[in-house]
């Protein structure tokens, strides 16, 4: 086994924060991991709703959201990085302006026409919305993830969108086997 940061690719992955974690941007938190190279790393807190309504949002916006699907749609705080820019997580579905594809299952949006196909209910079937976002410079995430910071598993876009957020962390770990409440901020090196 090698040990450069180049071998652990995290995109499409979860990133479960250890128990420990001080950093409050980042306590108890599940980010999906929308791209991760060796210039650094771009991930969406999915675990984190705001006080604030994509209804309230779109209405700010003028956008009429009568048609609108989920009319109590969260939005998440998706990160300490541009907290006033939106983005969109969602299922593939028709072009918008500023897309880019993560994987076969999962785009990750930008631009407002996703918001107002949103607001018209012809949107994506899967979507979360979120304001900014994570992100780390080259070596940063490895760095920390051997300091034991966090855990990473495959992403599950069921987890994502169908699991309701404060189940989202837990869920996630027990892809891996793993209780939180049950670990410890001990860790061995040898």
């Amino acid at each position: 086994m090698t040990d450069t940061k180049t071998d652990i690719h995290l995109k499409d992955h979860f990133l479960i924060s250890m128990p420990h974690m001080s950093d409050r941007n980042f306590s108890h938190t599940l980010t999906y991991i929308c791209d991760h190279s060796e210039d650094g790393a771009m991930g969406i807190v999915i675990n984190r709703p705001m006080e604030l309504s994509l209804k309230d949002i779109l209405n700010h916006l003028d956008m009429a959201t009568e048609s609108m699907r989920d009319q109590d749609a969260p939005v998440y705080s998706g990160g300490p990085v541009q907290g006033e820019r939106g983005f969109v997580l969602h299922s593939p579905g028709e072009e918008w302006i500023s897309s880019h594809t993560i994987n076969e299952h999962i785009q990750l949006s930008t631009s407002l026409d996703i918001l107002q196909s949103i607001a018209e209910g012809k949107g994506p079937e899967q979507f979360l919305v979120a304001l900014g976002y994570a992100g780390w410079g080259a070596g940063q995430l490895e760095a920390e993830i051997g300091n034991n910071a966090w855990l990473s598993c495959p992403a599950d876009l069921d987890i994502m969108f169908s699991t309701t957020a404060e189940k989202r962390l837990d869920a996630a770990a027990s892809l891996l086997g793993i209780n939180l409440d049950l670990l410890t901020s001990e860790s061995g090196h040898s």
